[in-house]
């Protein structure tokens, strides 16, 4: 990863803290959050054997939102943001079309449901979603986005239908072979 590089990761409350840990050990920059508001997570749930006697008590906040941490791997020492745009094509978020910073609250729906039917996956993210993140990663629109647990390749579809290169990796040769026709058909499809 060039320096300058950045990593989005998709997480939870729960993981959140332990990823930041690790990451920051690892030598990576912390840089924020981008929370997705969404309601896809369970929560809310009652107290488990004991619903009856306690109808009014929630186990968890439901969830509305999905973190995705934001790390950058580290200028060398000395070397400015320009420089780095300059020489590495990193450093930075790119902004929207119309000019617009990138901002760190995206408003998303649910994978719809044609998405879900052609990625056959348990944690498949909207297209929406996905182009929006893999065009702002690569400031200058030059370079690689690598997605090292590829899944339903709905990363790399996205990828490929925001013209960015991108690279997928996949460990479950299950997994592999799905997105293998997932990708083709995500990239087409139109976003709404």
């Amino acid at each position: 990863m060039r320096p300058g590089g950045h990593i989005l990761i998709a997480t939870n409350a729960f993981v959140a803290p332990l990823l930041h840990v690790a990451l920051v050990a690892f030598y990576l920059e912390f840089r924020g959050a981008v929370i997705r508001l969404v309601r896809t997570l369970r929560g809310g749930v009652r107290p488990k054997l004991a619903e009856a006697g306690f109808p009014d008590v929630s186990m968890l906040a439901r969830g509305c939102y999905e973190p995705w941490e934001v790390f950058c791997r580290p200028l060398p020492p000395k070397m400015t943001v320009r420089e780095c745009l300059r020489r590495f094509h990193t450093a930075g978020l790119r902004r929207y079309c119309d000019g617009r910073p990138f901002e760190d609250i995206i408003l998303s729906e649910r994978t719809p449901k044609v998405e879900r039917q052609i990625a056959c996956h348990p944690s498949v993210k909207p297209r929406s979603l996905l182009r929006r993140l893999v065009y702002a990663a690569l400031p200058l629109g030059e370079g690689v986005v690598v997605d090292p647990f590829m899944g339903s390749g709905s990363t790399v579809a996205a990828a490929e239908a925001a013209g960015v290169c991108c690279v997928g990796v996949e460990r479950y040769d299950a997994c592999y072979e799905a997105s293998r026709s997932a990708i083709g058909q995500l990239a087409t499809l139109r976003v709404g």
